[in-house]
């Protein structure tokens, strides 16, 4: 990576390339942010991939995500798509603006009999102040379609100071 290209790369994103380099580095990484934002812990929850505008992450089938039929309960999947997006945004946003979480939208389109695969993606030119739409899928081990939906954020300029 260029000098001129990582002084664009954000707080949150350096932090996970510097961390992804060492063995647990994707552990660790998800730990930081469990404590930032404890609820996530309840999921026990992997970053295995952040980019600019694109992050995944893996919750494990086990008995604490479990719910009645054991599956994974699609309130844990939803926990691990807005933890996706949640990174996601605070990797992407650029240093002008600000982001906060609006509403969650979501259809449960299968069983989640396996590990779950949550992603969260959007568009360079959606990084504009106002309502926006965050795409979020949760595929199980075979890359079926599990929960996909929507979150909405509210971006805005930060204040000046």
């Amino acid at each position: 990576m260029k000098k001129s290209e990582n002084s664009a790369v954000n707080k949150t994103l350096r932090i996970y390339q510097k961390l992804v380099r060492y063995p647990f580095g994707n552990y660790l990484f998800s730990k930081v942010v469990c404590r930032t934002a404890p609820y996530f812990s309840s999921i026990y929850p992997l970053i295995t991939d952040l980019r600019v505008n694109h992050c995944e992450c893996i919750i494990r089938k086990r008995k604490r995500v479990f719910n009645h039929i054991k599956t994974v309960h699609v309130i844990a999947i939803c926990n691990g798509l807005e933890m996706a997006m949640g990174v996601m945004a605070e990797a992407s946003v650029p240093k002008h603006l600000r982001w906060i979480p609006k509403g969650m939208t979501v259809e449960y389109t299968a069983k989640a009999g396996s590990d779950i695969r949550c992603v969260a993606k959007m568009s360079a030119e959606q990084w504009q102040p106002g309502e926006q739409s965050v795409q979020v899928e949760a595929f199980d081990d075979n890359q079926v379609v599990v929960v996909k939906g929507l979150i909405k954020l509210w971006i805005s300029e930060k204040p000046t100071r």
